[in-house]
């Protein structure tokens, strides 16, 4: 689903991003997620923007093509954890897991990414955050590594 809500300790909690999906739930924009247990969630993710704007992730991909699949693996941010989940190729860690309840960011939670193209195309969306690089088909080492950067819930974005 888009704006998935992910069940967390007894507490509900959602990914950060614009207000886009059916009823208004936040999001990354162009995902669908399943949390397939209590610390893995999978995603799709097309080229598609926020409130369904085209071609956002790529210019050269088909809009509304699918991208990547991602794992994402639930677990706290540590020097040692951050090398071992790199070389599991989840280069990129989500900021912030934010409760329903409160609006909080998580204390120590994120969501360590797993990208895998499915197909070749150019990443050229988010130039101020990534520079644009052709991606291959198969792990995704190049999207937005952040791995080596310290989760601190009141400054990462």
């Amino acid at each position: 689903m888009h704006g998935i809500v992910i069940k967390l300790h007894g507490q509900k909690y959602y990914l950060e991003g614009p207000a886009d999906g059916p009823n208004g739930e936040q999001d990354i924009p162009g995902h669908e997620w399943v949390q397939i247990s209590r610390n893995t969630i999978v995603a799709k993710h097309y080229n598609t923007g926020p409130f369904g704007s085209a071609n956002f992730w790529s210019t050269d991909a088909a809009d509304g093509e699918l991208l990547w699949t991602m794992i994402g693996k639930i677990d706290t941010w540590s020097e040692s954890k951050a090398v071992k989940y790199y070389t599991e190729g989840f280069v990129h860690y989500h900021t912030p897991l934010v409760s329903v309840k409160t609006g909080q960011r998580h204390k120590n939670r994120v969501v360590w990414l797993k990208h895998t193209a499915v197909t070749n195309f150019t990443f050229d969306g988010l130039p101020d955050v990534v520079e644009p690089y052709e991606v291959k088909i198969g792990t995704d080492y190049k999207m937005a590594p952040n791995w080596n950067v310290p989760y601190d819930p009141k400054t990462n974005d």
